[in-house]
């Protein structure tokens, strides 16, 4: 034992001290290092062409005049992203003024004539319920706003909702990655059905989850319709692969399509998973972007779930990022669970309490969406206005977008029904084709780089979606203002692309 004062120096001191010990080298983190399931994760919407985008945004800010491209601006029309610059559709009003005042509440007092008595009196309730936003919610959501959304689930399709089978979510994605990491439950031997072309989240989310994406085609010629034969084909095919089918996923209205499901078309659906024990899940968050709702209008597959009393498990998503809110950054949705027992919601609440809580100002924002201003109110016909503003702009530009497209020699484009895009397929001639192989390029990622090159407009190729073999397609918003010169672009591109390589 030392004496008292005396530095006393453990064994393995001492020997580390007599004989340094040789460690090997520090091994770098690496790519290969990485778990193999990250790697096979593709996100088409931000990846090469979004990069090369904004590094063109870059150069236009950093070098002024002298920036050597042939476009002044860069178009992202890569992604629904409303309120970016460059589209700049303007926020409703409705929504900022709530919001501001659960980011301050003493601007009630301070400014209380700015503000409409419905504003103030929705955001006095709502801080009730709530408390400071800069506080964890309930991990489910708040309460009060799960009870808003029921109500309004009931009164779009006449059945009630139970506000304790909702769950507000960070944003639609975080739903459904959610679902997708919970039902793959034999990794590489559980499958997704996932439309094609369909929206990169779903084979993102089931890769990184090491689940087979099983591709059903939609039917292009036939306004990119669903067929529930082609989804038994993939069913049939994926059982003889060895992959058990656990969900099937339908976008309705469609992303990158636009297309709307018919009521008949659902209906056998749903039948389809009840013969084969199948969750369905029904991405919903384009509902409210409808262009022609007297010919196309959207059923939910609450609704139809419900009116063939059927057993299926239906979970169901929506946004606050789509339709005419708009408002992505806040990053606010939910979804709905039907036909799901309670020990499963159990897990579910497990799950989402690992996250704590989805952020408050996104379940204001699904407040407003559920509860807009009524008539009467007093900020309704401000409300009125915008929104309507909104689906008229949007509506026409589809209209015109597709109507100039479908003029060009080897460009075909469907008059999109819904959502916010279109996704005109193109012929590419044969020496752009062998031009892009030996870049090492998809014909159409190719086709979309010189787009951006050319007129700084960014858009995703389709095969970022999933598209048959030896087709080829890009998908662009509908959301530019000055639609005649932007659809210019395009369509002097096109011509000399085409040129160039035939």
């Amino acid at each position: 034992m030392s004496q008292p004062g005396s530095l006393f120096v453990s064994p393995l001191a001492r020997l580390s001290l007599s004989r340094p010990l040789r460690l090997p080298p520090m091994r770098p983190l690496t790519v290969d290092s990485l778990n193999p399931a990250v790697r096979s994760v593709q996100y088409a919407v931000r990846g090469e062409l979004a990069i090369k985008a904004e590094e063109h945004r870059v150069r236009l800010k950093e070098n002024g005049a002298d920036h050597g491209l042939p476009f002044d601006r860069v178009i992202s029309s890569n992604i629904g992203n409303p309120q970016q610059k460059g589209l700049d559709q303007p926020p409703i009003t409705f929504v900022r003024q709530v919001a501001a005042l659960m980011e301050w509440p003493d601007l009630a007092k301070l400014a209380p004539q700015v503000f409409p008595k419905d504003v103030l009196a929705r955001a006095k309730e709502l801080h009730e319920e709530t408390g400071s936003i800069g506080a964890y919610s309930h991990s489910q959501g708040v309460p009060f706003i799960r009870q808003n959304v029921a109500r309004f689930i009931s009164d779009r399709d006449g059945y009630p909702s139970n506000p304790n089978h909702i769950f507000l979510t960070t944003g639609a994605s975080a739903g459904v990655s959610l679902l997708i990491s919970m039902l793959i439950s034999k990794p590489k031997k559980s499958g997704v059905l996932i439309p094609i072309p369909q929206y990169p989240l779903y084979t993102a989310t089931l890769a990184q989850c090491s689940g087979a994406a099983i591709p059903y085609h939609l039917d292009e010629p036939a306004e990119w319709s669903t067929s529930v034969d082609e989804i038994r084909a993939a069913i049939n095919k994926a059982v003889q692969d060895g992959i058990e089918p656990r969900a099937l996923v339908i976008i309705n209205p469609g992303n990158p399509t636009g297309a709307l499901l018919n009521k008949e078309t659902q209906a056998e659906v749903v039948k389809l998973c009840e013969e084969h024990s199948l969750v369905l899940l029904a991405d919903e968050v384009y509902q409210s972007n409808l262009h022609r709702q007297a010919t196309h209008p959207f059923t939910s597959f609450k609704k139809v779930v419900r009116d063939l009393n059927s057993p299926v498990p239906l979970v169901s998503f929506h946004s606050i990022s789509k339709g005419v809110t708009g408002e992505c950054g806040r990053r606010g949705g939910y979804f709905e669970c039907t036909n799901l027992s309670d020990d499963v919601i159990a897990m579910m609440y497990k799950m989402v309490s690992v996250t704590l809580c989805p952020p408050l100002q996104g379940q204001i924002g699904v407040d407003c969406l559920v509860r807009p201003p009524k008539q009467g109110e007093e900020s309704y016909p401000l409300w009125k206005e915008e929104t309507d503003r909104i689906h008229k702009a949007l509506a026409e530009r589809t209209a015109t977008m597709s109507a100039r497209l479908n003029k060009l020699p080897g460009v075909s484009c469907v008059d999109s029904p819904g959502a916010l895009y279109l996704y005109p397929r193109i012929e590419i001639p044969e020496k752009a084709i062998a031009a892009a192989k030996a870049a090492g390029k998809e014909p159409d990622a190719f086709y979309a780089l010189a787009l951006l090159d050319a007129t700084g407009i960014c858009v995703v190729p389709g095969s970022g979606f999933g598209q048959k073999e030896g087709e080829y397609h890009y998908r662009l918003t509908c959301l530019c203002p000055g639609v005649d010169e932007y659809v210019g672009k395009l369509e002097k591109f096109h011509l000399e692309f085409t040129k160039q390589y035939s």
